[in-house]
Order: C-alpha cells, then structure tokens, then sequence
C-alpha cells in the first residue's frame, strides 16, 4: 500500500518548494501552515491526500506522478545509477521527486528529448512494442544518402535481428543530414539501420517521441516539466 503520510520536508522538497536545508530554514521563519496552524517541525508528518498544506500562501497539492522533458547532452548516460558515467537521474536531482527514470534510452553519444517520469504504466505503454510510437531523430551521415538506401529504410532494412525492421519515413534535410522515424525502440538502431544500407551515423538527435516534441529553448542538460497537455498526448498514447 502506498505510504500516505510523509515528512513535512520531504513533502515540500517534492513540491518544489525547494532543497531540504533551505525547506527547513523557511518552516523555523514560520512560512508553512499545515491545516492552518503554523508549523516549524520539519518531521511532522502530514496525509498527502487530506491535509492542507500552505506554504508562502500557495496551496500545495499531492501529485503522485510527474513528467520531465530533459534535453539530454552527450556524454551523458540514460540509466538511474552508473559507477562511471553521470546519467539522466544526476541532471534532475534538484527536482525534489524521488524515483524518477528515463523512458527509453538514448546513446551516452546521442542527445535531445528524453522523457524522465515515475510513472511506470505510461512508460511500458510508450515503450511496449505493439503499441508502435514514433520516434523521431536527426542524423548527420557520413555520406550523402543514395535513393536507394531511402527506399530500403522506408520498406526495412536487415539489422541482424530475426525479422527486417518495420517501415521509417525518412526526410532529406541536406545533403547528409536526415530526419528518420521510426516506430521501434532496438539497441542502436539508427545507427544499425543506416549501417545496413552502408552509410555511417556521425552525430544524433532525438526530435520527437509519442507526440512529444522537443522544447528547442532547452538548452543540453535543461529540463522542465511537462504541460497538461503534452501529459495528454503521451497518455492518449502517443497520439496527438
């Protein structure tokens, strides 16, 4: 059962109100009502689903899910934890929301959109293969891209797995820049896909995914939450 009653502290941390030191310096200058009594105790704890929890004036609600959209830099890994590398997690530890993940992943070398959630029913159903999402990435290649490698990557190109892969929409940005879609999630498979017609992946990009698209005033390694409606369009499924 989902434990309802929490830490004050941690309960505003997770509502942005901030970090833990600075949480507490702001509960002793008395700028916290719990149920409209002041309240200073960082440990007292509160029902997320019942109390009245007021802090500079603005009511606080419980949210149990959240949703992030990270800019996701190179060098950077999609994993929870790494014992080499920082990950996605390490850019978004200032969220106060514990338990987040990315959905998906991304190359340590590819960068752009990547969702970051603790809502693991959206993300096995974004993820989940029979549910075909698209995902949408810019590619600089190594040559320019032939009509005949185009045709083979819209009907499925051979990538070592037991079946082709299914049908991508490419779109030629220049000479050796693409927009490529695809509707799978396998191991490097961009840079698998444009191996099999004989071309080379220099740099990646992910654009788009489920029709969430990428906010271009992120700069790499921002993040910000989610809007109501782009919240929407993932859990239409995708659909916008």
């Amino acid at each position: 059962m989902e434990e309802k009653k929490v830490r004050l502290d941690k309960f505003l941390c997770e509502r942005k109100a901030g970090t833990r030191s600075r949480v507490k310096k702001e509960l002793k200058q008395g700028l916290v009502k719990v149920n409209g009594e002041t309240v200073t105790e960082p440990d007292r704890k509160v029902d997320v689903e019942k109390d009245c929890v007021v802090y500079k004036g603005q009511t606080l609600r419980y949210r149990k899910y959240v949703y992030y959209m990270l800019n996701k830099p190179a060098g950077v890994v999609s994993a929870t934890r790494d014992n080499t590398c920082p990950t996605v997690t390490d850019l978004l530890k200032d969220t106060g929301f514990t338990g987040l993940f990315p959905v998906g992943r991304l190359d340590k070398d590819t960068v752009g959109l990547l969702l970051m959630t603790n809502d693991g029913g959206l993300a096995h159903r974004l993820l989940s293969p029979g549910k075909h999402v698209d995902k949408v990435y810019e590619a600089e290649l190594e040559d320019e891209l032939s009509e005949e490698a185009v045709k083979k990557l819209e009907s499925g190109v051979d990538i070592g797995e037991d079946r082709l892969t299914l049908p991508a929409k490419v779109e030629l940005l220049g000479e050796k820049r693409i927009r490529l879609t695809i509707t799978e999630g396998k191991f490097h498979q961009v840079k698998r896909m444009l191996r099999a017609v004989g071309n080379e992946v220099v740099s990646l990009r992910r654009s788009a995914m489920g029709g969430l698209v990428l906010d271009e005033s992120l700069r790499p390694g921002e993040y910000r939450e989610l809007s109501e409606e782009e919240i929407a369009v993932l859990q239409k499924g995708g659909m916008p």
